[in-house]
């Protein structure tokens, strides 16, 4: 190899050590032995390596360390239980603890001291923490995009969620669903904002109105139930619900019930993220997998690579999703 073609990761796999720990014995840092530090500094100088001096300048001095902060009303929630649990599992293969914050956290300094990177997810525009995470001093991954301005993140991983409710939408038109509406939050997030936008767009494509009833981010079973039945009342009544909220399909089951609506035939159900709720339900729901562990683990390699120098600063990386279909779609 040439010291151009050289990179952390090829130091790290010769020295038979993590990138977090290659990069912390290269860059004097960390909790690294001074045997292993010797070891991966003579396996560097052999194989020609040469830090890159722009990643390098993201890296302080190593906490072993990184936080993660979870939308304000969304930690009961089973997809970021199951986010947070990947992510911890993808950090501590690379030697690092994961840190959950605490609202507040933000607030004042000191955050980078006991850091070395943060994550992010789904930030929303109204969650005041969110700018001064941005501008903490040490390297942010974001799950999903930011909408707002300020500091922009070192990093993100993002689900074409456009995509997703669109191939619900089409699934349920296949199924005989000619009225469509969706529960979703107002547009605060990448997130909501993609789904609300495409809705409008494949209603457009299709020649269909889909109504839109917006509930909270973290939406109850009862204020979605409550949603529902609204549009469950009205003159034109849907045939499918789309409920986009994670927890939010028992309020909607719920709903279809008191309108004596029978699932799976006469009312089509769908939600926007699967979870215990929809497959535990009867009838269980069709849901989009955004596989919340597989993203939580891509989120915080993404910020192990910005950390170790292996990923450029503004890198985007995709995180594929899956629809399950069941019997809440079977038709008539």
């Amino acid at each position: 190899m040439t010291s151009r073609s050289v990179t952390l990761i090829d130091v790290a796999r010769a020295a038979g050590v993590s990138k977090s720990t290659a990069s912390n014995a290269l860059g004097g840092s960390g909790r690294v032995s001074e045997a292993t530090r010797a070891h991966i500094q003579g396996v560097a100088r052999a194989l020609g390596y040469r830090p890159n001096s722009a990643a390098r300048s993201l890296r302080r001095a190593s906490t072993g360390a990184i936080g993660l902060h979870l939308p304000r009303t969304a930690t009961r929630l089973d997809y970021y239980m199951n986010l947070a649990f990947g992510a911890v599992e993808r950090a501590r293969e690379d030697g690092l603890d994961l840190v959950l914050l605490a609202p507040g956290t933000a607030a004042g300094s000191g955050l980078a001291a006991r850091v070395d990177g943060l994550l992010v997810i789904d930030p929303e525009l109204d969650d005041p923490e969110v700018p001064d995470l941005l501008d903490a001093g040490v390297p942010v991954v974001t799950g999903e995009r930011y909408l707002g301005g300020g500091t922009a993140p070192s990093g993100a991983v993002v689900c074409d969620n456009a995509a997703s409710l669109a191939a619900l939408l089409d699934h349920l038109a296949q199924r005989g669903a000619r009225r469509p509406a969706l529960l979703a939050p107002g547009p605060g997030s990448d997130w909501a904002a993609a789904l609300r936008a495409a809705a409008e767009a494949w209603g457009g494509r299709e020649g269909v109105e889909v109504a839109v009833r917006t509930v909270p981010f973290a939406a109850t079973p009862a204020e979605a139930e409550t949603a529902a039945a609204d549009l469950l009342a009205g003159a034109a009544a849907p045939d499918a619900v789309v409920c986009a909220p994670d927890g939010a399909v028992p309020g909607v089951l719920a709903a279809a019930a008191r309108a004596g609506r029978r699932v799976g035939t006469d009312l089509l159900v769908a939600a926007c993220v699967d979870g215990a709720a929809a497959r535990g339900s009867a009838p269980r729901v069709t849901a989009v997998d955004l596989r919340p562990g597989e993203y939580g683990r891509a989120c915080a390699a993404l910020l192990s690579d910005l950390l170790a120098g292996t990923a450029a600063p503004g890198a985007v990386r995709r995180h594929d999703w899956a629809l399950n279909v069941r019997e809440s779609t079977a038709g008539c």
